[in-house]
């Protein structure tokens, strides 16, 4: 169940999972690790996470000047369910249930320097706190703030609906993004092709959440094929979990409550970047396909060797570290072969996913044969397919061309070596 969370709340269009503080430092300590310039003299954007709540915020407000930063800039949406009931830099602005502070609005704020406030000889989040106490109390009275203001979304006096304060495709969002240099959040899960279009990758630096899915979107694989984006330093389970609000039921045995928070695991999510690390550098170390086949830890390898598909000059490598260093053709292998990949050793060819690839043959009335019963299914014709001679113990397909039963495995990427 826990697999599914982030793709029942692109369906259900829940959105709010929140970042914690360990899985960030975590991912950015490899960017400054291979370039600690990373984020000098930038002005980096928060979008949708709330200055005083966001774990985003909380980090690099902290990291500022050892980073180096120009500016950051974090704006809150307002509605959001966990505003002022969780991660609270300021408790005081919580109340004593716990329940949506009235009157939430959505923020900006833009800090350009922070300061030893508390006059203790150091800098740290306790100061950032300090400051945006004193600016939420003069912008609440009326005054006007350096750094903190509302946003107002985009009003339209024809009374056409229009973009919320806060959303990030607002003009006011719109506008902070053409100012920034790199753009770095949680997006929420069901936009998120179109905060990723929003962005614009080949412009703007960025380092986002999203599902292991989105690697298979047609205006997302392109991008990674041809070395635009690609993917952080881990997937799956090197992001421990997302902060939920209250009303979410936990489920799962990674589920859990830890300092008030309620967190659920998941370990279909990755990051999504720009930004160079040193990961993606490192040659993946294989063995030959004459080792595999006797040393493999996988019994599918040791047992049947290496599969062709039936409709495209390749071979099909069902697990990464099955790839066989001294093979020079084409070979099929699972998306997440992406967390391993260096674009100096591997070319990306296709996606064998449906219409994304060249078929060499195509079928002729595909059915497809799932727990006794039997469908037309033209989607057979435009995905990897492999020929089997017995009839296989899962779904399958036949075709009035094909002698044998077909089996198409899941979204496979068609690469080779350089």
């Amino acid at each position: 169940m826990v697999k599914s969370t982030l793709r029942k709340a692109k369906k259900n269009k829940k959105d709010e999972f929140y970042t914690q503080w360990s899985d960030i430092e975590k991912e950015v300590n490899a960017y400054i690790e291979y370039n600690p310039n990373v984020f000098r003299n930038k002005t980096i954007l928060l979008p949708a996470d709330d200055p005083f709540e966001s774990n985003f915020f909380k980090y690099f407000a902290t990291k500022f000047n050892e980073y180096g930063i120009k500016k950051l800039i974090a704006t809150s949406y307002a509605p959001s369910p966990i505003v002022n009931t969780q991660l609270s830099l300021i408790p005081e602005l919580v109340d004593e249930d716990r329940k949506v502070f009235p009157n939430k609005k959505a923020y900006k704020i833009e800090i350009s320097e922070v300061h030893d406030e508390n006059n203790n000889n150091s800098v740290n989040i306790d100061d950032v706190i300090t400051r945006l106490k004193k600016e939420k109390t003069l912008v609440d009275s009326g005054k006007n703030s350096d750094i903190l203001s509302y946003l107002d979304g985009d009003k339209n006096p024809d009374g056409v609906s229009s973009f919320g304060p806060g959303d990030f495709r607002s003009k006011e969002v719109t506008n902070l993004r053409d100012k920034a240099d790199v753009i770095i959040t949680n997006p929420p899960f069901s936009l998120f092709r179109t905060f990723l279009k929003w962005i614009n990758p080949k412009k703007k630096n960025f380092l986002i959440i999203g599902n292991i899915n989105a690697i298979t979107y047609k205006d997302v694989f392109p991008l990674i094929k041809d070395n635009i984006i690609w993917l952080g330093t881990g997937m799956g389970r090197w992001i421990s979990g997302f902060i939920v609000p209250y009303n979410y039921n936990l489920f799962g045995s990674e589920a859990r409550v830890e300092d008030g928070n309620r967190i659920v695991s998941t370990n279909n999510a990755l990051w999504l970047t720009n930004l160079d690390h040193g990961k993606r550098h490192h040659p993946l170390e294989l063995m030959t396909m004459e080792d595999n086949l006797k040393f493999s830890r996988h019994k599918k390898i040791k047992d049947n060797g290496y599969e062709h598909y039936d409709n495209y000059n390749a071979i099909e490598v069902p697990y990464t570290d099955a790839i066989p260093k001294d093979y020079k053709g084409t070979m099929g292998v699972p998306i997440t072969f992406l967390d391993k990949y260096n674009p100096e050793q591997f070319e990306i060819l296709y996606l064998g996913n449906i219409n994304s690839f060249p078929v060499t043959k195509k079928y002729k009335n595909p059915e497809l044969h799932d727990a006794d019963s039997i469908t037309k299914n033209e989607m057979i014709s435009s995905v990897l397919a492999i020929k089997h001679d017995k009839i296989p113990d899962k779904k399958y397909y036949t075709a009035d061309n094909v002698n044998g039963y077909l089996v198409a495995p899941y979204a496979r990427i068609l690469i080779r070596r350089r």
